[in-house]
């Protein structure tokens, strides 16, 4: 056995390190793609209901806010109602109390006159 034998079972022993460690390598890659497909098929499995919940949460939170629009504009036209009713007996009482009030002021003043 001289030089190049030994150079060539070197260079092969390397060899067959180096394809044991690249199926090892292969092996351990193969295993990771498998389970990260497995976990992508159950994200996805669990994914669909978990949508379904959501979009009927948003049509629950959806409804509920149509009715508090509706509640609101009841609001709006109670308040509407009630200023248009105050203002009308403002005008209504207001005014003839007011001349009640000056005729009263003018009596008393008169009154007041005759006393002096």
């Amino acid at each position: 056995m001289n030089g190049a034998d030994l150079a060539a079972i070197i260079c092969a022993s390397a060899f067959v390190l180096l394809v044991v460690a690249i199926v090892f390598v292969l092996v351990k890659l193969a295993k990771f793609v498998d389970v990260a497909s497995a976990t992508i098929r159950e994200t996805g499995d669990s994914l669909v209901p978990l949508l379904d919940e959501l979009t009927e949460a948003t049509q629950s939170a959806n409804k509920q806010l149509e009715k508090i629009d509706v509640i609101t504009d009841s609001v709006v036209e109670t308040t509407t109602s009630i200023s248009s009713l105050i203002s009308t007996l403002s005008e209504t009482i207001g005014g003839p109390l007011l001349r009640v009030g000056e005729i009263v002021r003018g009596v008393t003043g008169l009154l007041g006159k005759k006393k002096k």
